[in-house]
């Protein structure tokens, strides 16, 4: 569970923040594999033809529900994760999705029924290299997450986690 201590660690940015996603665009074909998460982040890269290996939503935006649409040539899966958690059933299917599209460059989109937010670290620790993860910071921009520097990172903050009872 996310604790108070934690939480407002995580506000703020992992990586470098920029206003819009057309700031990085076209540094972002220089890596490898792109990870998005949060539903604003991914339809952005996506109207941009910019398409993620893996794009992790949860169909809300700010904690609302959303009623846009996010398509593109993705295999969907699944995954359970309540706010302020990240569930052993979210980092199995980020597990799987990362190692499935690795081998077959196949696209994945996780759909998480919850709350998606807390998946930035699983899919930092977990991400191949030359990899780079994007979220969104709510009323501020976008983060962009050079993976491989930050794996560390990830992992201390993940440590800081309370066991859920």
């Amino acid at each position: 569970m996310l604790t108070k201590e934690l939480r407002s660690k995580l506000k703020e940015p992992l990586g470098n923040l920029y206003t819009s996603l057309n700031e990085v665009k076209n540094s972002l074909a220089e890596y490898d594999y792109i990870i998005s998460v949060g539903d604003v982040t991914t339809r952005n890269l996506i109207e941009s033809q910019v398409y993620p290996r893996l794009g992790i939503i949860d169909n809300r935006i700010q904690r609302k529900d959303s009623d846009h649409e996010i398509e593109y040539q993705a295999t969907i899966l699944n995954a359970e994760n309540p706010p302020g958690t990240i569930t052993e059933d979210l980092w199995e299917t980020i597990d799987h999705a990362i190692s499935s599209s690795s081998n077959s460059k196949e696209n994945f989109l996780i759909v998480v029924e919850g709350e998606e937010d807390l998946a930035v670290l699983p899919s930092i620790l977990m991400a191949p290299e030359n990899a780079v993860v994007l979220y969104g910071q709510p009323n501020e921009g976008l983060v962009v997450v050079e993976a491989n520097k930050l794996k560390k990172k990830a992992e201390e903050l993940i440590n800081e986690f309370e066991e859920a009872q």
